[in-house]
């Protein structure tokens, strides 16, 4: 059994172990040490019995049922600073993220607990958003103002995908998230000249090129 780049909860290693089943583990290494990191603060923090974990995620997602897991599922997940409320403020707080979740989503909630937390709580906030999608950022809103219209290629359920796509289309709103190029409507170029196609970072490079030819096959017929 080939375990996916986002990783598993500790149960799915004990079943694999209970049935005989080898595994080829392929868990993303910055996702592994955040796993380990999560475990240690929730078994081994000095003084605090009943740690609580705050994880900034996608409830439901893969990655983060892996990281939830690292708590015997105990640990809480907020997906904006809108659901800080969920927070118990009279507990000491550490609060961790998901590796494709924003920096700016993550600051937000971070300077809202500050705000809130009392004298005699510990908050601990720890970033451990993956820099391979943050430092992305800069580079794509500039990719997507020197086009007229942006096609981004990646998996509907993609998490950073989902993120790098939003900051698209933010800077340009002719931005389309496609996952192949089936989906692509021809009536979005007309009358424009540069298209540009990127992706997730999880995108692969043949997919892309397939999206290209595609235009470039129905564009210039």
């Amino acid at each position: 059994v080939l375990l996916r780049a986002h990783g598993e909860p500790p149960h799915t290693y004990e079943a694999a172990r209970q049935n005989n089943i080898s595994l080829i583990d392929a868990t993303c290494p910055v996702v592994l040490q955040l796993q380990k990191r999560i475990r240690n603060t929730y078994q081994e923090t000095p003084g605090d019995n009943n740690p609580q974990i705050v994880i900034y995620g996608k409830k439901g997602h893969a990655e983060v049922n892996g990281l939830v897991g690292q708590t015997q599922g105990n640990a809480l997940v907020i997906e904006s600073v809108d659901e800080v409320d969920k927070i118990d403020f009279s507990r000491n707080i550490y609060l961790y993220s998901q590796t494709t979740k924003s920096l700016e989503g993550f600051k937000q909630i971070v300077d809202e607990i500050q705000h809130r937390v009392a004298g005699n709580v510990q908050f601990s906030s720890f970033d451990t958003i993956c820099r391979r999608v943050a430092n992305r950022i800069p580079q794509i809103k500039q990719f997507a103002q020197n086009h007229d219209v942006i096609l981004f290629v990646c998996g509907s359920k993609s998490s950073n995908g989902r993120i790098l796509y939003e900051e698209c289309r933010r800077v340009n709103p002719l931005s389309y998230l496609i996952s192949n190029e089936t989906e692509i409507n021809l009536s979005w170029f007309d009358g424009k000249e540069h298209i540009g196609i990127c992706g997730a970072t999880s995108t692969p490079m043949w997919l892309m090129n397939q999206v290209k030819d595609y235009l470039d096959a129905h564009l210039n017929a």
